[in-house]
């Protein structure tokens, strides 16, 4: 789905004055709304002459930026495809690019597609230029740097278990979570999922259900080929995949299959509140 055209023109090449214009950023490019400003130039830095264009090409896009994959993904992008109204493009920094390419190349990699050349970080201008620098240093000190998931093999689903199997897994795992997942239909007929998160058990130390849900739905957005297995129609289907946090990355290592007529895992997290690992 992370389909990627268009010329990267340089802005100086534009006549600022006299070739753009201002207009309100449209409602399909979710992606860039609630960013600070409501109004954007076209053409845009990615060379877009047309609003439609513009939709088209940033629609594309936006799974990216639900993945979370870097906290400046967003502000880089609507950077290029909605560039804030003022007298003058603002482009982001050469280290903002770099930054979030380190973090979201392997994602698009995941999706079985390559950085684009026209996001190439060379092409725009070193931090000492005036344009959008990356959060500093001590913002990353001032928040909690949570674990990242990553592309994996998607672990097979498992539908056959007894609820002690499960406890012993439990005890090597540092987390488990029970996922909803269902297929949304869109207009541009691409796959979007609903994915509701319930954590069952962390073990992992100074971690909070809030922020399991959020990582785990993340490790969903990047491994989609992993959702689009487990969801093979439109019906809402329910899951448990449990884990291990390690070196700072999630993996999940099994998934089960929560059926209602099975009460194997219901029996397994019920026991597991007393379990004794050995």
């Amino acid at each position: 789905v992370f389909a990627v055209n268009g010329f990267l023109r340089v802005a100086t090449a534009l006549d600022i004055g006299l070739s753009t214009k201002c207009v309100v950023i449209p409602k399909e490019m979710g992606m860039c709304h609630k960013i600070g400003y409501s109004e954007m130039r076209l053409p845009n830095l990615m060379g877009h002459t047309s609003m439609a264009e513009v939709i088209l090409k940033s629609t594309t896009w936006q799974h990216l930026v639900h993945t979370e994959c870097h906290p400046h993904v967003r502000t880089f992008l609507c950077s290029l495809f909605a560039p804030v109204c003022l007298d003058t493009f603002i482009h982001p920094c050469r280290s903002m690019c770099a930054a979030v390419r380190a973090s979201c190349a392997p994602v698009l990699l995941c999706h079985g597609q390559p950085w684009p050349a026209s996001l190439d970080c060379e092409r725009f201008p070193g931090d000492e230029d005036m344009c959008l620098a990356p959060l500093s240093k001590d913002y990353k000190h001032s928040h909690k740097v949570l674990p990242k998931p990553t592309c994996q093999t998607c672990p097979a689903v498992e539908e056959f278990f007894t609820h002690k199997r499960v406890l012993e897994v439990f005890c090597d795992s540092n987390f488990a979570v029970k996922v909803k997942l269902s297929k949304k239909r869109t207009a541009f007929e691409d796959q979007e999922y609903n994915i509701e998160c319930q954590v069952e058990f962390i073990t992992q130390g100074s971690l909070l259900p809030y922020e399991t849900q959020s990582m785990i739905q993340q490790w969903l957005l990047i491994n989609e080929k992993c959702i689009e297995r487990m969801t093979p129609t439109h019906r809402p289907m329910v899951y448990l995949l449990v884990g291990n946090i390690e070196e700072g990355i999630i993996l999940v290592k099994q998934i089960y299959r929560w059926q209602r007529k099975d009460s194997q895992l219901t029996l397994a997290t019920q026991k597991w509140r007393y379990h004794k690992c050995l």
